[in-house]
Protein backbone atom coordinates (compact mmCIF):
# COMPACT_ATOMS: atom_id res chain seq x y z
CA UNK A 1 0.00 0.00 0.00
CA UNK A 2 1.29 3.43 -0.90
CA UNK A 3 -0.60 5.36 1.76
CA UNK A 4 0.44 3.35 4.81
CA UNK A 5 3.38 5.72 5.39
CA UNK A 6 0.98 8.67 5.64
CA UNK A 7 -1.17 7.27 8.43
CA UNK A 8 1.13 8.29 11.30
CA UNK A 9 1.81 11.87 10.07
CA UNK A 10 -1.91 12.39 9.41
CA UNK A 11 -2.66 11.07 12.89
CA UNK A 12 -0.23 13.58 14.40
CA UNK A 13 -1.83 16.38 12.40
CA UNK A 14 -5.28 15.40 13.64
CA UNK A 15 -4.09 15.27 17.27
CA UNK A 16 -2.32 18.63 16.84
CA UNK A 17 -5.51 20.17 15.42
CA UNK A 18 -7.85 18.93 18.16
CA UNK A 19 -5.47 19.63 21.07
CA UNK A 20 -4.05 23.01 20.02
CA UNK A 21 -5.69 24.76 17.07
CA UNK A 22 -9.38 24.13 17.74
CA UNK A 23 -9.31 25.17 21.46
CA UNK A 24 -7.41 28.36 20.53
CA UNK A 25 -10.03 29.28 17.91
CA UNK A 26 -12.84 28.68 20.42
CA UNK A 27 -11.08 30.92 22.97
CA UNK A 28 -10.54 33.69 20.38
CA UNK A 29 -14.21 33.57 19.37
CA UNK A 30 -15.30 33.84 23.03
CA UNK A 31 -13.05 36.87 23.61
CA UNK A 32 -14.27 38.54 20.40
CA UNK A 33 -17.90 38.05 21.45
CA UNK A 34 -17.16 39.47 24.92
CA UNK A 35 -15.53 42.58 23.40
CA UNK A 36 -18.43 43.11 20.97
CA UNK A 37 -20.99 42.91 23.82
CA UNK A 38 -19.34 45.49 26.12
CA UNK A 39 -21.72 48.13 27.43
CA UNK A 40 -21.60 51.06 29.83
CA UNK A 41 -21.38 49.88 33.44
CA UNK A 42 -19.35 46.73 32.74
CA UNK A 43 -16.25 46.26 34.88
CA UNK A 44 -13.21 45.20 32.88
CA UNK A 45 -9.52 44.41 33.15
CA UNK A 46 -7.30 45.56 30.28
CA UNK A 47 -4.50 43.43 28.86
CA UNK A 48 -2.16 45.81 30.71
CA UNK A 49 -3.80 44.99 34.06
CA UNK A 50 -5.84 48.19 34.54
CA UNK A 51 -9.18 47.68 36.30
CA UNK A 52 -11.99 50.04 35.34
CA UNK A 53 -15.66 50.58 34.62
CA UNK A 54 -16.86 51.23 31.05
CA UNK A 55 -18.59 54.59 30.70
CA UNK A 56 -18.94 54.93 26.93
CA UNK A 57 -18.67 52.58 23.94
CA UNK A 58 -18.29 53.78 20.33
CA UNK A 59 -17.38 51.43 17.47
CA UNK A 60 -13.83 50.22 18.30
CA UNK A 61 -13.18 52.75 21.08
CA UNK A 62 -14.34 52.79 24.68
CA UNK A 63 -13.91 55.08 27.67
CA UNK A 64 -13.35 53.70 31.16
CA UNK A 65 -13.19 55.20 34.65
CA UNK A 66 -10.32 54.12 36.87
CA UNK A 67 -9.32 54.89 40.45
CA UNK A 68 -11.01 56.74 43.29
CA UNK A 69 -10.86 60.08 41.47
CA UNK A 70 -12.64 58.49 38.45
CA UNK A 71 -9.97 59.30 35.89
CA UNK A 72 -11.26 58.66 32.36
CA UNK A 73 -9.16 56.70 29.88
CA UNK A 74 -9.98 56.24 26.19
CA UNK A 75 -8.75 53.00 24.65
CA UNK A 76 -9.30 50.50 21.86
CA UNK A 77 -11.72 47.61 22.41
CA UNK A 78 -9.02 45.07 21.56
CA UNK A 79 -7.16 46.15 24.72
CA UNK A 80 -9.87 44.65 26.95
CA UNK A 81 -8.51 41.45 28.42
CA UNK A 82 -11.35 40.27 30.62
CA UNK A 83 -14.78 41.13 31.89
CA UNK A 84 -14.99 41.18 35.69
CA UNK A 85 -18.23 39.63 36.93
CA UNK A 86 -19.39 39.42 40.52
CA UNK A 87 -20.23 35.76 39.84
CA UNK A 88 -16.60 35.04 38.86
CA UNK A 89 -15.36 36.59 42.12
CA UNK A 90 -17.74 34.43 44.16
CA UNK A 91 -16.49 31.26 42.42
CA UNK A 92 -12.87 32.17 43.17
CA UNK A 93 -13.47 32.29 46.93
Amino acid sequence: MQFSGLIIPLGFLAIFYFLIIKPQKVKEKKIKTMRENLKAGDEIVTIGGIFGRVTKVKDDILTIEVGADKTKLTMAKWSVGNLVNENDEDKAE
